[in-house]
């Protein structure tokens, strides 16, 4: 009759056992669970920074090209109130006559030592002016079309005047060119 307690024994030390691998297996579970939440949280977090990462790159690339922007075409405002002062000192130069530059010839020097000063700091500043000549064909990207007239021994888009000249700040308009264009058909 031994074996009987013998069985029941060993039955017991099996439960034991079946318990305890259960146990850790539920322990093993659990840490497998945990384990897998953190590498979701982990990846999460590692998309978070990567996006962080891409926007901030973004920020810097948006800024450097405002920076550029500012430096390049930062004056314009200040650069067209400027254009008419060039008007002014070129109309002043051309209307001076042979008579009035021997009698008041240091006024219109100096009006001129002005004009060609301003042109410098123009040239300094990335300021290019825009200066067609009768003949050449009209631009619509740079020219302003003041009138359209017919004028024999032209073609349509011909300009046949200049009333004044426009002007570029690095690769932007500040201000076309104004000028009269031939209407005959072509």
């Amino acid at each position: 009759m031994a074996e009987p307690k013998n069985d029941e024994f060993l039955d017991d030390i099996a439960d034991a056992e079946a318990e305890e691998l259960a146990a850790e297996m539920e322990e093993i579970d659990g840490e497998a669970l945990e384990l897998e939440t953190l590498r979701a949280e982990r990846d999460e977090y590692k998309d978070r920074f990567m996006r962080a990462l891409a926007d901030a790159e973004n920020a810097r690339k948006r800024g450097d090209k405002a920076r550029r922007e500012a430096e390049q075409y930062g004056g314009s405002k200040l650069s067209r109130d400027l254009l008419p002062v060039y008007d002014n000192l070129k109309r002043a130069v051309e209307a001076a006559t042979d008579e009035q530059k021997e009698v008041s010839g240091a006024l219109i020097e100096g009006v001129e030592l002005t004009l060609r000063s301003l042109l410098d700091i123009f040239n300094k500043h990335g300021i290019i002016i825009v200066s067609p000549k009768v003949g050449d064909k009209f631009d619509p990207k740079e020219h302003e079309a003041m009138f359209e007239a017919p004028v024999p021994g032209t073609k349509a888009g011909d300009i046949i005047q200049v009333s004044a000249d426009g002007f570029m700040l690095h690769d932007r308009l500040l201000r076309p060119a104004q000028v009269g264009v031939s209407s005959n058909p072509g």
